[in-house]
Formats: structure tokens, C-alpha cells, sequence
């Protein structure tokens, strides 16, 4: 695939896609679903080449993507507002975040913690989205699978960082560690007994594998199977 199609950030995916099913099965999944996830994925490849755009004024490189993703997510949005009108209001909510990311990507800082932590909650926002058009009423649990969403997101961001840019910081290292092991004490207060599972897991996972000589394609390897663990225990404890 030739460059500014596709994002080469593998680990955004299990962000684009873990909030969108927390609010899915937690409401109930309706066949608008499957348009609200196609437009979803549009956005997400959509918004690629326009913070690129932003950040290198590559317009030659980047200037079809936009055309051709933007060209499907109108008609996909138009669909979508038409059949649900309240997903407007909602979709104003991202655009606060995603001038954020626009800021650092004009400075050429797009790996800073601040437009790290805007992703996260843009990505976990989804979760609203996705329990409002399966009909959900009960907006204390979608706020809850939320507020998890960007817990756990964000020790993946802490431990990312210890694995690549930050390998070498030992303050940062420790910094992921006590995120992790705070996350676990929150966790078992806040959330059910089942969840403490996976979190000890991604507690270990952020003491030992810093540790390792792990590549980072066998640590992205790893992470997936993360993302599933977490994925799949909420589903279960939740019993959506």
C-alpha cells in the first residue's frame, strides 16, 4: 500500500476498535452498528493523512488519501446523522481532542504524552458513541466501561514508551510501574473483582518486559494478545 493510505501506528487499532465494542455489547448490537463502525474506521484513516498533511505539507503524498477517504466517510456521516440525529452532538465532543492532535502535529510532536493522552480519550469516547445507537439507557455503566477504557489505554501509552523512546529512562520505567500498580488498587475499589486479572497481568507485563531484549515487533506481538486478554475479560465479567 503506497504511504498516507494506511497508518503505520498498528497499536491505534486496538484503540479504534476495543471502546467501540465495550459500547456495542453494552447496549445491545443493531445492524446501525455495522455502518457506525465503517464510518469509524473512515475517520480514523481519514484523520491519518490530514495530521500528516498538517505536519510535513507533503501534499503530494497526501493529498489523494484525503480525496478518496473523505469522498466515502461524507455520504458515510450523511447516512449515519440522517438515521440517528443525535450522533452530531456527539461527534462535537472529538473535535476539542483532535485539535489537539492537529497542534502537535504542526510542530512535529506527535509522540509527545499530551497528543498520546488526547488520542486515548478521543478513541475511548467511542464508547458513548457506540451505546447510544445500540439504544443503551443505563449511561453510569457506559461511563464506567469508559473511564476503563482510558485507564487501561493509558498504561499501554506509559509501557509503550519504556519499550521504545523511553527504554533507557529508568524514572520513566518506574513512573509505567507505579502507574500500573495504582491502576490495580483503583481497579479494585472501582471496578468488579474479575477485571483485577487481566490489570495483574499488564502490571507484570510493564516490571518484566521492559527488562527483556523483546524487539518491538515481538512486544506489538505481545500487545494484541493483551488487547485481547482485556478485551474479552470485560466482556465476560460485564456479561454483555
Amino acid at each position: 500500500m503506497k504511504k498516507g493510505y494506511i497508518p503505520g501506528q498498528h497499536g491505534a487499532w486496538a484503540m479504534l476498535i476495543i471502546p467501540f465494542l465495550f459500547g456495542m455489547f453494552a447496549a445491545r448490537p443493531v445492524p446501525l452498528h455495522a455502518l457506525l463502525f465503517f464510518g469509524w474506521v473512515l475517520v480514523y484513516l481519514f484523520s491519518y493523512p490530514l495530521l500528516q498533511w498538517i505536519r510535513t505539507k507533503k501534499r503530494r503524498i497526501y493529498g489523494k488519501p484525503l480525496i478518496i477517504y473523505g469522498s466515502l466517510l461524507l455520504p458515510t456521516g450523511a447516512a449515519l446523522f440522517a438515521l440517528r440525529p443525535s450522533l452530531i452532538w456527539m461527534a462535537l465532543m472529538f473535535i476539542p481532542l483532535f485539535l489537539v492532535n492537529g497542534y502537535y502535529a504542526r510542530r512535529n510532536r506527535e509522540r509527545s504524552l499530551v497528543n498520546d493522552l488526547a488520542a486515548v480519550l478521543q478513541f475511548s469516547l467511542m464508547v458513548f458513541v457506540a451505546y447510544q445507537v445500540g439504544g443503551g439507557s443505563d449511561w453510569k455503566l457506559a461511563a464506567e466501561l469508559f473511564g476503563f477504557s482510558v485507564l487501561y489505554f493509558t498504561g499501554t501509552v506509559f509501557y509503550v514508551k519504556t519499550m521504545i523512546r523511553e527504554k533507557h529512562n529508568v524514572k520513566y520505567y518506574w513512573f509505567s510501574v507505579g502507574y500500573h500498580l495504582a491502576l490495580l488498587a483503583a481497579a479494585a475499589v472501582w471496578y468488579p473483582p474479575g477485571l483485577l486479572v487481566p490489570l495483574a497481568v499488564l502490571l507484570i507485563r510493564a516490571i518484566l518486559s521492559p527488562r527483556t531484549k523483546l524487539s518491538v515487533k515481538h512486544s506489538g506481538m505481545l500487545e494484541i494478545a493483551y488487547s485481547v486478554l482485556v478485551a474479552c475479560t470485560v466482556l465476560i465479567v460485564y456479561a454483555i
